[in-house]
Protein backbone atom coordinates (compact mmCIF):
# COMPACT_ATOMS: atom_id res chain seq x y z
CA UNK A 1 0.00 0.00 0.00
CA UNK A 2 1.47 2.80 -0.91
CA UNK A 3 1.68 5.91 1.72
CA UNK A 4 -0.34 9.15 1.45
CA UNK A 5 0.95 12.39 -0.21
CA UNK A 6 -0.13 14.30 2.73
CA UNK A 7 -1.44 12.95 6.23
CA UNK A 8 -2.02 16.27 7.70
CA UNK A 9 -5.17 16.68 5.15
CA UNK A 10 -6.81 13.47 5.78
CA UNK A 11 -9.89 13.80 7.85
CA UNK A 12 -10.42 11.52 10.65
CA UNK A 13 -12.68 9.16 8.77
CA UNK A 14 -9.92 8.84 6.36
CA UNK A 15 -7.02 8.25 9.37
CA UNK A 16 -9.71 6.08 10.69
CA UNK A 17 -9.83 3.66 7.62
CA UNK A 18 -6.40 3.88 7.15
CA UNK A 19 -5.22 2.78 10.30
CA UNK A 20 -7.36 0.01 9.94
CA UNK A 21 -5.80 -1.48 6.69
CA UNK A 22 -2.69 -1.00 8.81
CA UNK A 23 -3.69 -2.96 11.06
CA UNK A 24 -5.06 -5.62 8.76
CA UNK A 25 -1.71 -5.99 6.82
CA UNK A 26 0.06 -6.74 9.92
CA UNK A 27 -2.56 -9.12 11.02
CA UNK A 28 -1.58 -10.78 7.86
CA UNK A 29 2.09 -10.54 8.14
CA UNK A 30 1.63 -11.53 11.36
CA UNK A 31 0.20 -14.71 9.79
CA UNK A 32 2.57 -14.96 7.22
CA UNK A 33 6.10 -15.06 9.93
CA UNK A 34 3.85 -17.51 11.90
CA UNK A 35 3.17 -19.65 8.91
CA UNK A 36 6.81 -19.53 8.33
CA UNK A 37 8.12 -20.42 11.83
CA UNK A 38 5.58 -23.46 11.87
CA UNK A 39 6.96 -24.82 8.85
CA UNK A 40 10.63 -24.15 10.11
CA UNK A 41 9.96 -25.89 12.96
CA UNK A 42 8.13 -29.35 11.34
CA UNK A 43 11.21 -29.25 9.03
CA UNK A 44 13.34 -29.89 11.91
CA UNK A 45 11.17 -31.90 13.62
CA UNK A 46 9.92 -30.10 16.38
CA UNK A 47 6.34 -28.79 17.58
CA UNK A 48 3.70 -26.75 15.90
CA UNK A 49 1.66 -23.85 17.22
CA UNK A 50 -1.01 -24.92 19.32
CA UNK A 51 -4.55 -25.49 18.09
CA UNK A 52 -6.49 -23.03 18.40
CA UNK A 53 -9.90 -23.56 20.84
CA UNK A 54 -13.10 -24.88 18.55
CA UNK A 55 -15.75 -22.81 18.84
CA UNK A 56 -18.18 -25.40 19.76
CA UNK A 57 -20.72 -24.43 16.72
CA UNK A 58 -21.41 -28.43 16.24
CA UNK A 59 -22.08 -29.26 19.93
CA UNK A 60 -23.87 -26.11 20.16
CA UNK A 61 -26.00 -26.09 17.35
CA UNK A 62 -27.76 -30.46 18.65
CA UNK A 63 -30.61 -30.98 19.43
CA UNK A 64 -31.60 -30.93 23.06
CA UNK A 65 -33.03 -34.54 24.44
CA UNK A 66 -36.11 -33.95 26.37
CA UNK A 67 -36.02 -35.01 29.81
CA UNK A 68 -36.56 -38.59 30.64
CA UNK A 69 -39.77 -39.19 32.33
CA UNK A 70 -39.24 -39.01 36.08
CA UNK A 71 -36.36 -37.53 38.08
CA UNK A 72 -35.01 -40.80 39.62
CA UNK A 73 -31.60 -42.26 37.83
CA UNK A 74 -32.41 -45.11 35.95
CA UNK A 75 -30.88 -48.30 37.93
CA UNK A 76 -27.39 -49.81 36.88
CA UNK A 77 -27.18 -53.15 35.59
CA UNK A 78 -25.26 -56.01 37.09
CA UNK A 79 -21.96 -55.77 36.04
CA UNK A 80 -20.38 -59.24 37.13
CA UNK A 81 -23.78 -61.32 35.51
CA UNK A 82 -20.92 -60.11 32.07
CA UNK A 83 -18.52 -61.85 33.55
CA UNK A 84 -16.85 -65.24 32.93
CA UNK A 85 -15.85 -67.16 36.51
CA UNK A 86 -12.60 -68.51 35.55
CA UNK A 87 -12.08 -69.76 39.19
CA UNK A 88 -13.74 -70.32 42.12
CA UNK A 89 -12.28 -69.93 45.70
CA UNK A 90 -13.17 -70.79 49.51
CA UNK A 91 -12.34 -68.83 51.78
CA UNK A 92 -12.73 -70.11 55.15
CA UNK A 93 -12.53 -68.85 58.43
CA UNK A 94 -10.38 -70.11 61.10
CA UNK A 95 -11.24 -71.37 64.52
CA UNK A 96 -14.92 -69.70 64.53
CA UNK A 97 -16.43 -69.10 67.83
CA UNK A 98 -17.76 -71.77 69.81
CA UNK A 99 -21.72 -71.40 69.20
CA UNK A 100 -21.55 -70.28 65.75
CA UNK A 101 -23.39 -71.48 62.98
CA UNK A 102 -22.14 -71.87 59.22
CA UNK A 103 -24.79 -69.91 57.00
CA UNK A 104 -23.15 -70.70 53.89
CA UNK A 105 -20.72 -68.27 51.25
CA UNK A 106 -20.97 -64.64 50.51
CA UNK A 107 -19.79 -64.31 46.81
CA UNK A 108 -17.29 -61.25 46.11
CA UNK A 109 -15.54 -60.70 42.34
CA UNK A 110 -12.34 -60.05 41.66
CA UNK A 111 -10.84 -59.20 38.24
CA UNK A 112 -7.19 -59.99 37.79
CA UNK A 113 -4.39 -60.38 34.65
CA UNK A 114 -2.41 -62.91 34.28
CA UNK A 115 1.19 -62.16 32.40
CA UNK A 116 3.64 -64.70 31.98
CA UNK A 117 6.04 -66.57 29.64
CA UNK A 118 4.13 -70.05 28.69
CA UNK A 119 6.79 -71.87 26.84
CA UNK A 120 5.79 -75.02 24.97
CA UNK A 121 7.63 -78.20 23.30
CA UNK A 122 6.32 -79.88 20.53
CA UNK A 123 7.37 -83.09 19.77
CA UNK A 124 6.51 -83.78 16.50
CA UNK A 125 6.24 -87.66 15.15
CA UNK A 126 7.98 -88.48 12.23
CA UNK A 127 7.54 -90.87 10.02
CA UNK A 128 9.66 -92.53 7.49
CA UNK A 129 7.79 -93.69 4.05
CA UNK A 130 7.97 -96.13 2.45
CA UNK A 131 10.15 -94.76 -0.07
CA UNK A 132 12.48 -93.44 2.33
CA UNK A 133 10.65 -89.98 2.51
CA UNK A 134 10.44 -88.53 6.01
CA UNK A 135 6.70 -87.86 7.28
CA UNK A 136 6.29 -84.93 10.10
CA UNK A 137 3.45 -83.58 12.03
CA UNK A 138 2.50 -80.52 11.09
CA UNK A 139 1.89 -77.27 13.88
CA UNK A 140 -0.82 -76.63 15.10
CA UNK A 141 -2.92 -74.00 13.55
CA UNK A 142 -1.46 -70.37 14.34
CA UNK A 143 2.15 -71.14 15.11
CA UNK A 144 4.44 -69.84 12.05
CA UNK A 145 7.45 -69.50 14.21
CA UNK A 146 9.41 -69.97 17.32
CA UNK A 147 6.78 -67.02 19.36
CA UNK A 148 3.04 -68.38 19.47
CA UNK A 149 -0.34 -66.21 18.75
CA UNK A 150 -0.71 -64.70 21.96
CA UNK A 151 2.58 -63.38 22.49
CA UNK A 152 2.27 -62.03 19.02
CA UNK A 153 -1.31 -60.53 19.53
CA UNK A 154 0.15 -58.87 22.65
CA UNK A 155 2.52 -57.21 21.12
CA UNK A 156 0.27 -55.78 17.71
CA UNK A 157 -2.13 -54.54 20.88
CA UNK A 158 0.95 -52.84 22.97
CA UNK A 159 2.65 -51.09 19.91
CA UNK A 160 -0.38 -50.04 17.53
CA UNK A 161 -3.53 -49.57 19.91
CA UNK A 162 -1.17 -48.88 22.77
CA UNK A 163 0.90 -46.61 21.25
CA UNK A 164 3.71 -48.09 23.14
CA UNK A 165 7.41 -47.45 22.12
CA UNK A 166 9.62 -49.75 20.82
CA UNK A 167 12.30 -49.78 23.05
CA UNK A 168 9.46 -50.25 26.25
CA UNK A 169 7.76 -53.00 24.97
CA UNK A 170 10.55 -54.76 24.61
CA UNK A 171 11.64 -53.98 28.21
CA UNK A 172 8.75 -55.23 29.25
CA UNK A 173 8.62 -58.27 27.07
CA UNK A 174 11.99 -58.72 28.76
CA UNK A 175 10.48 -58.30 32.41
CA UNK A 176 8.18 -60.61 32.45
CA UNK A 177 10.81 -63.21 31.40
CA UNK A 178 10.05 -63.71 27.40
CA UNK A 179 13.59 -64.07 25.57
CA UNK A 180 13.41 -61.99 23.10
CA UNK A 181 16.01 -59.55 20.96
CA UNK A 182 15.11 -56.19 19.46
CA UNK A 183 15.51 -57.64 15.65
CA UNK A 184 13.17 -60.58 16.89
CA UNK A 185 10.39 -57.82 18.16
CA UNK A 186 10.69 -56.11 14.78
CA UNK A 187 10.01 -58.51 13.12
CA UNK A 188 7.42 -59.53 15.04
CA UNK A 189 5.66 -56.34 13.99
CA UNK A 190 6.72 -56.31 10.54
CA UNK A 191 7.38 -59.55 9.29
CA UNK A 192 4.56 -61.94 7.68
CA UNK A 193 1.76 -59.03 7.88
CA UNK A 194 0.91 -59.86 4.15
CA UNK A 195 -2.84 -60.66 5.01
CA UNK A 196 -3.38 -57.82 7.24
CA UNK A 197 -1.68 -55.31 4.72
CA UNK A 198 -4.42 -57.05 2.37
CA UNK A 199 -7.34 -56.64 4.67
CA UNK A 200 -6.34 -52.87 5.06
CA UNK A 201 -6.12 -52.55 1.49
CA UNK A 202 -9.28 -54.41 1.31
CA UNK A 203 -11.07 -52.56 3.83
CA UNK A 204 -10.72 -49.35 1.61
CA UNK A 205 -11.90 -50.64 -1.82
CA UNK A 206 -15.38 -51.78 0.29
CA UNK A 207 -15.70 -48.72 1.44
CA UNK A 208 -15.01 -46.76 -1.59
CA UNK A 209 -17.28 -48.99 -3.66
CA UNK A 210 -20.43 -48.94 -1.41
CA UNK A 211 -19.96 -45.76 0.85
CA UNK A 212 -22.34 -42.63 0.13
CA UNK A 213 -19.87 -40.35 1.41
CA UNK A 214 -16.26 -40.66 2.96
CA UNK A 215 -14.74 -37.62 4.59
CA UNK A 216 -11.02 -37.20 4.53
CA UNK A 217 -7.61 -35.74 6.01
CA UNK A 218 -4.23 -35.44 6.04
CA UNK A 219 -1.42 -34.60 9.02
CA UNK A 220 2.29 -34.72 8.94
CA UNK A 221 4.04 -37.93 8.89
CA UNK A 222 7.99 -39.25 9.22
CA UNK A 223 9.36 -41.67 7.01
CA UNK A 224 13.03 -42.52 6.40
CA UNK A 225 14.06 -38.97 8.77
CA UNK A 226 11.89 -36.90 5.94
CA UNK A 227 8.69 -35.24 6.37
CA UNK A 228 5.66 -36.40 4.40
CA UNK A 229 1.86 -36.77 4.74
CA UNK A 230 -0.22 -39.01 6.16
CA UNK A 231 -4.26 -38.85 4.23
CA UNK A 232 -6.89 -40.54 5.89
CA UNK A 233 -9.80 -41.85 3.84
CA UNK A 234 -12.98 -43.07 6.07
CA UNK A 235 -16.26 -42.97 7.44
CA UNK A 236 -18.71 -43.99 9.82
CA UNK A 237 -17.63 -47.77 9.08
CA UNK A 238 -14.21 -47.89 8.42
CA UNK A 239 -10.94 -45.87 8.08
CA UNK A 240 -7.48 -46.18 6.28
CA UNK A 241 -4.62 -44.39 6.25
CA UNK A 242 -1.80 -43.83 3.89
CA UNK A 243 1.35 -41.75 4.15
CA UNK A 244 3.31 -40.75 0.72
CA UNK A 245 5.66 -37.93 0.13
CA UNK A 246 3.38 -35.78 -1.48
CA UNK A 247 -0.21 -33.96 -0.59
CA UNK A 248 -0.84 -32.82 -4.49
CA UNK A 249 -4.20 -33.73 -5.78
CA UNK A 250 -2.25 -36.59 -8.55
CA UNK A 251 -1.25 -37.97 -5.20
CA UNK A 252 -4.47 -38.31 -3.52
CA UNK A 253 -5.80 -39.55 -6.61
CA UNK A 254 -3.33 -42.55 -6.56
CA UNK A 255 -4.61 -43.55 -3.06
CA UNK A 256 -8.20 -43.20 -4.38
CA UNK A 257 -7.69 -46.33 -6.57
CA UNK A 258 -7.28 -48.59 -3.98
CA UNK A 259 -4.44 -50.66 -4.88
CA UNK A 260 -4.77 -50.74 -8.20
CA UNK A 261 -2.00 -49.16 -10.53
CA UNK A 262 -3.65 -48.99 -13.88
CA UNK A 263 -4.48 -45.54 -15.59
CA UNK A 264 -7.48 -45.38 -18.12
CA UNK A 265 -8.59 -43.11 -20.76
CA UNK A 266 -12.37 -43.55 -20.66
CA UNK A 267 -15.28 -41.46 -20.75
CA UNK A 268 -14.89 -40.43 -16.87
CA UNK A 269 -11.17 -39.55 -17.46
CA UNK A 270 -11.75 -36.85 -21.06
CA UNK A 271 -14.72 -35.41 -18.70
CA UNK A 272 -12.53 -34.98 -15.62
CA UNK A 273 -9.71 -33.44 -18.14
CA UNK A 274 -12.46 -31.16 -19.94
CA UNK A 275 -13.54 -30.00 -16.43
CA UNK A 276 -9.81 -29.14 -15.08
CA UNK A 277 -9.58 -26.90 -18.51
CA UNK A 278 -6.78 -29.22 -19.93
CA UNK A 279 -6.09 -27.98 -23.59
CA UNK A 280 -8.24 -29.49 -26.27
CA UNK A 281 -5.29 -30.62 -28.88
CA UNK A 282 -4.14 -33.01 -25.73
CA UNK A 283 -7.19 -34.33 -25.04
CA UNK A 284 -8.12 -35.00 -28.44
CA UNK A 285 -4.95 -37.01 -28.95
CA UNK A 286 -5.83 -39.33 -26.09
CA UNK A 287 -9.16 -39.62 -26.79
CA UNK A 288 -8.37 -40.57 -30.28
CA UNK A 289 -5.69 -42.66 -29.68
CA UNK A 290 -6.60 -46.94 -29.80
CA UNK A 291 -4.50 -47.01 -26.54
CA UNK A 292 -6.86 -46.75 -23.47
CA UNK A 293 -5.54 -48.79 -20.71
CA UNK A 294 -1.82 -48.45 -18.94
CA UNK A 295 -1.04 -51.35 -16.47
CA UNK A 296 1.75 -48.80 -15.01
CA UNK A 297 3.35 -45.56 -14.76
CA UNK A 298 5.75 -46.48 -16.63
CA UNK A 299 3.52 -47.39 -19.68
CA UNK A 300 1.57 -43.94 -19.10
CA UNK A 301 4.21 -42.05 -18.98
CA UNK A 302 5.91 -43.89 -22.57
CA UNK A 303 2.24 -43.52 -23.67
CA UNK A 304 2.54 -39.69 -23.06
CA UNK A 305 5.86 -38.90 -24.59
CA UNK A 306 5.13 -40.89 -27.72
CA UNK A 307 2.42 -38.73 -28.05
CA UNK A 308 4.47 -35.60 -27.31
CA UNK A 309 2.38 -34.90 -23.92
CA UNK A 310 4.80 -35.12 -21.70
CA UNK A 311 7.92 -32.79 -23.64
CA UNK A 312 5.28 -30.09 -23.30
CA UNK A 313 7.00 -27.56 -20.52
CA UNK A 314 6.19 -24.27 -21.69
CA UNK A 315 2.79 -22.70 -21.25
CA UNK A 316 1.10 -20.26 -23.17
CA UNK A 317 0.69 -16.90 -21.19
CA UNK A 318 -2.44 -16.95 -19.98
CA UNK A 319 -2.02 -20.25 -18.66
CA UNK A 320 1.39 -19.23 -17.43
CA UNK A 321 1.75 -20.80 -13.49
CA UNK A 322 -1.28 -23.63 -14.17
CA UNK A 323 -1.21 -27.36 -13.67
CA UNK A 324 1.25 -28.25 -16.65
CA UNK A 325 -0.77 -30.40 -19.14
CA UNK A 326 1.25 -33.98 -18.61
CA UNK A 327 -0.18 -33.87 -15.03
CA UNK A 328 -3.37 -32.74 -15.79
CA UNK A 329 -3.34 -35.66 -18.00
CA UNK A 330 -1.77 -37.85 -14.98
CA UNK A 331 -4.62 -37.10 -13.31
CA UNK A 332 -7.49 -37.61 -15.55
CA UNK A 333 -6.27 -40.91 -16.39
CA UNK A 334 -6.42 -41.42 -12.40
CA UNK A 335 -9.57 -40.96 -12.11
CA UNK A 336 -10.25 -43.21 -15.03
CA UNK A 337 -8.93 -45.61 -13.05
CA UNK A 338 -10.55 -45.09 -10.10
CA UNK A 339 -13.89 -45.00 -12.07
CA UNK A 340 -13.20 -47.77 -14.06
CA UNK A 341 -12.94 -50.20 -11.14
CA UNK A 342 -16.27 -49.15 -9.53
CA UNK A 343 -14.96 -47.22 -7.45
CA UNK A 344 -16.84 -44.02 -6.03
CA UNK A 345 -20.20 -44.51 -7.43
CA UNK A 346 -21.89 -41.82 -6.49
CA UNK A 347 -20.31 -40.91 -3.28
CA UNK A 348 -19.72 -37.24 -1.96
CA UNK A 349 -16.22 -36.72 -1.00
CA UNK A 350 -16.34 -34.33 2.12
CA UNK A 351 -13.46 -33.03 3.03
CA UNK A 352 -11.93 -29.23 5.03
CA UNK A 353 -11.32 -27.42 1.48
CA UNK A 354 -8.18 -28.27 1.12
CA UNK A 355 -7.16 -28.11 -3.28
CA UNK A 356 -6.06 -31.60 -3.26
CA UNK A 357 -9.56 -33.44 -2.14
CA UNK A 358 -11.92 -31.02 -4.57
CA UNK A 359 -12.67 -34.42 -7.25
CA UNK A 360 -15.92 -35.81 -7.83
CA UNK A 361 -18.70 -34.76 -6.29
CA UNK A 362 -17.51 -32.67 -3.39
CA UNK A 363 -18.69 -31.58 -0.17
CA UNK A 364 -17.52 -28.73 2.42
CA UNK A 365 -17.11 -28.96 6.27
CA UNK A 366 -19.38 -26.39 8.04
CA UNK A 367 -16.67 -26.70 10.83
CA UNK A 368 -13.96 -25.53 8.83
CA UNK A 369 -15.76 -22.64 7.13
CA UNK A 370 -17.42 -21.37 10.46
CA UNK A 371 -13.42 -20.94 11.91
CA UNK A 372 -12.28 -18.80 9.06
CA UNK A 373 -15.04 -16.37 10.71
CA UNK A 374 -14.07 -17.27 14.14
CA UNK A 375 -10.34 -16.90 13.36
CA UNK A 376 -10.56 -13.21 11.95
CA UNK A 377 -8.63 -10.08 13.36
CA UNK A 378 -10.98 -7.55 14.77
CA UNK A 379 -9.52 -4.16 15.94
CA UNK A 380 -12.76 -1.79 16.92
CA UNK A 381 -16.09 -2.55 18.15
CA UNK A 382 -18.28 -2.43 15.02
CA UNK A 383 -15.67 -5.21 13.76
CA UNK A 384 -16.59 -7.18 16.58
CA UNK A 385 -19.99 -6.88 16.69
CA UNK A 386 -20.22 -7.63 13.08
CA UNK A 387 -18.36 -10.58 13.50
CA UNK A 388 -20.36 -12.01 16.46
CA UNK A 389 -23.62 -11.31 14.45
CA UNK A 390 -22.51 -12.93 11.38
CA UNK A 391 -21.45 -15.93 13.76
CA UNK A 392 -24.75 -16.12 15.12
CA UNK A 393 -26.39 -16.55 11.71
CA UNK A 394 -23.90 -18.77 10.86
CA UNK A 395 -24.87 -20.89 14.08
CA UNK A 396 -28.61 -20.82 13.55
CA UNK A 397 -28.68 -21.81 9.72
CA UNK A 398 -26.40 -24.48 10.86
CA UNK A 399 -28.71 -25.95 13.08
CA UNK A 400 -31.41 -25.86 10.62
CA UNK A 401 -29.39 -27.72 8.15
CA UNK A 402 -29.32 -30.27 10.61
CA UNK A 403 -33.09 -30.35 11.08
CA UNK A 404 -33.10 -31.07 7.60
CA UNK A 405 -30.91 -33.83 7.41
CA UNK A 406 -33.45 -35.31 9.29
CA UNK A 407 -36.73 -34.50 7.76
CA UNK A 408 -36.02 -33.23 3.88
CA UNK A 409 -38.29 -31.66 2.10
CA UNK A 410 -38.33 -29.31 -1.40
CA UNK A 411 -39.79 -26.59 0.58
CA UNK A 412 -37.34 -26.52 3.29
CA UNK A 413 -34.53 -26.74 1.15
CA UNK A 414 -35.46 -23.72 -1.24
CA UNK A 415 -35.83 -21.98 2.01
CA UNK A 416 -32.52 -22.96 3.50
CA UNK A 417 -31.21 -21.92 -0.43
CA UNK A 418 -32.52 -18.87 -0.40
CA UNK A 419 -31.06 -18.15 3.52
CA UNK A 420 -27.93 -19.13 2.94
CA UNK A 421 -27.74 -16.31 -0.24
CA UNK A 422 -29.14 -13.80 2.48
CA UNK A 423 -26.23 -14.70 4.81
CA UNK A 424 -23.42 -14.64 2.71
CA UNK A 425 -24.23 -11.25 0.57
CA UNK A 426 -24.88 -9.38 3.54
CA UNK A 427 -22.55 -6.04 3.59
CA UNK A 428 -21.27 -5.65 7.24
CA UNK A 429 -19.05 -2.54 6.75
CA UNK A 430 -15.83 -5.01 7.81
CA UNK A 431 -13.86 -5.21 4.84
CA UNK A 432 -12.13 -8.37 5.44
CA UNK A 433 -15.62 -10.79 6.85
CA UNK A 434 -16.89 -9.26 3.59
CA UNK A 435 -14.34 -10.69 1.19
CA UNK A 436 -14.51 -14.32 3.54
CA UNK A 437 -18.50 -13.99 3.23
CA UNK A 438 -17.98 -13.65 -0.64
CA UNK A 439 -15.56 -16.63 -0.72
CA UNK A 440 -17.68 -19.01 0.93
CA UNK A 441 -20.79 -17.71 -0.63
CA UNK A 442 -19.03 -19.04 -4.03
CA UNK A 443 -18.42 -22.19 -2.04
CA UNK A 444 -22.29 -22.91 -2.18
CA UNK A 445 -22.61 -25.81 -4.08
CA UNK A 446 -20.30 -27.40 -2.04
CA UNK A 447 -21.10 -25.98 0.86
CA UNK A 448 -24.96 -26.95 0.64
CA UNK A 449 -24.72 -30.47 -0.69
CA UNK A 450 -26.24 -31.40 2.40
CA UNK A 451 -29.60 -30.53 0.83
CA UNK A 452 -29.39 -32.86 -2.48
CA UNK A 453 -27.32 -35.81 -0.32
CA UNK A 454 -29.18 -35.25 3.25
CA UNK A 455 -27.05 -38.35 4.27
CA UNK A 456 -23.52 -36.69 3.86
CA UNK A 457 -22.47 -35.27 7.28
CA UNK A 458 -22.06 -31.33 7.84
CA UNK A 459 -18.56 -31.37 9.09
CA UNK A 460 -15.66 -33.65 8.72
CA UNK A 461 -14.70 -34.11 12.63
CA UNK A 462 -14.87 -38.27 12.50
CA UNK A 463 -11.60 -37.66 10.36
CA UNK A 464 -10.26 -35.29 12.69
CA UNK A 465 -10.72 -37.90 15.33
CA UNK A 466 -9.13 -40.52 12.89
CA UNK A 467 -5.73 -38.96 12.27
CA UNK A 468 -5.43 -38.44 16.39
CA UNK A 469 -3.88 -41.88 16.47
CA UNK A 470 -1.25 -40.65 13.78
CA UNK A 471 -0.17 -37.88 15.42
CA UNK A 472 -0.30 -39.57 18.95
CA UNK A 473 2.31 -42.04 16.87
CA UNK A 474 4.86 -39.70 15.08
CA UNK A 475 5.00 -37.88 18.77
CA UNK A 476 5.29 -40.73 20.63
CA UNK A 477 7.77 -43.59 18.21
CA UNK A 478 8.79 -40.36 15.78
CA UNK A 479 8.82 -41.95 12.33
CA UNK A 480 9.46 -45.28 10.08
CA UNK A 481 12.52 -46.57 8.57
CA UNK A 482 11.26 -48.80 6.08
CA UNK A 483 8.31 -49.20 3.39
CA UNK A 484 7.43 -52.45 5.34
CA UNK A 485 7.24 -50.59 9.08
CA UNK A 486 5.40 -47.76 7.33
CA UNK A 487 2.85 -49.99 5.35
CA UNK A 488 2.49 -52.11 8.88
CA UNK A 489 2.07 -48.90 10.88
CA UNK A 490 -0.60 -47.31 8.74
CA UNK A 491 -2.66 -50.59 8.17
CA UNK A 492 -2.24 -52.12 12.01
CA UNK A 493 -3.86 -48.15 12.40
CA UNK A 494 -6.48 -48.37 10.68
CA UNK A 495 -7.63 -51.65 11.18
CA UNK A 496 -7.80 -50.95 14.88
CA UNK A 497 -10.04 -48.19 13.92
CA UNK A 498 -12.12 -50.13 11.64
CA UNK A 499 -12.69 -52.52 14.38
CA UNK A 500 -14.12 -49.97 16.60
CA UNK A 501 -16.42 -48.23 14.19
CA UNK A 502 -17.97 -51.94 13.54
CA UNK A 503 -17.85 -52.44 17.37
CA UNK A 504 -15.31 -54.98 17.31
CA UNK A 505 -12.31 -55.47 19.88
CA UNK A 506 -9.01 -55.11 18.05
CA UNK A 507 -7.81 -57.26 20.77
CA UNK A 508 -10.70 -60.18 19.29
CA UNK A 509 -10.19 -59.18 15.87
CA UNK A 510 -6.12 -60.01 16.28
CA UNK A 511 -7.05 -63.17 17.85
CA UNK A 512 -9.35 -63.94 15.21
CA UNK A 513 -6.44 -63.74 12.29
CA UNK A 514 -3.90 -65.04 13.92
CA UNK A 515 -6.03 -67.90 15.18
CA UNK A 516 -5.88 -67.96 18.93
CA UNK A 517 -7.07 -71.10 20.22
CA UNK A 518 -10.53 -70.34 21.74
CA UNK A 519 -10.61 -67.60 20.00
CA UNK A 520 -13.87 -65.38 18.26
CA UNK A 521 -14.56 -66.48 14.35
CA UNK A 522 -14.55 -62.28 13.40
CA UNK A 523 -15.65 -62.39 9.47
CA UNK A 524 -13.68 -59.78 7.03
CA UNK A 525 -14.04 -56.86 7.38
CA UNK A 526 -14.94 -55.98 3.94
CA UNK A 527 -17.94 -57.78 4.40
CA UNK A 528 -19.08 -56.18 7.76
CA UNK A 529 -18.46 -53.04 5.86
CA UNK A 530 -20.29 -53.89 2.78
CA UNK A 531 -23.25 -54.70 5.04
CA UNK A 532 -23.30 -51.72 7.00
CA UNK A 533 -23.25 -49.54 4.04
CA UNK A 534 -26.00 -51.19 2.34
CA UNK A 535 -28.03 -50.85 5.31
CA UNK A 536 -27.26 -47.24 5.98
Amino acid sequence: MSPPTDLDRLSHADLKSLVLKLFEEVAELRRTVAAQRDEIARLKGGPGRPNIKPSGMDKATDPKSPPAAGSEPRPKGDKTAKLSIDEVRTVKVVSPPDGSRFKGCTSFIVQDLVIRPHVVDFHRERWQQPNGEMLTAPLPAGIGGHFGPQLRRFVLTLYHQGQVTMPRLLALLQAVGIMISKRQLVRLLDAGQDSFLDEARDVLRAGLLSAAWITVDDTGARHKAANGFCTQIGNAHFAWFGTTTSKSRGNFLELLRAGHGDYVINAEALAYMRQRVLASPVIARLAEHPDRCFPDRAAWTAHLERLGIAALKSLPPRRRGSTPDSVLATEGALWGSIKAHGLLPNTVIVSDDAGQFNVGQHGLCWVHAERLVHKLDTFTDEQRVAQRRIRALIWRFYRALKAYRRHPTPQRKAVLSERFDRIFTHKTGFVALDRLLARLHANKGELLMVLDRPEIPLHTNGSENDVRCQVTKRKVSGGTRSDLGRDCRDAFLGLAKTCAKLGITFWDYLGSRLQVPGHLLIPPLQQLIRHRCASG
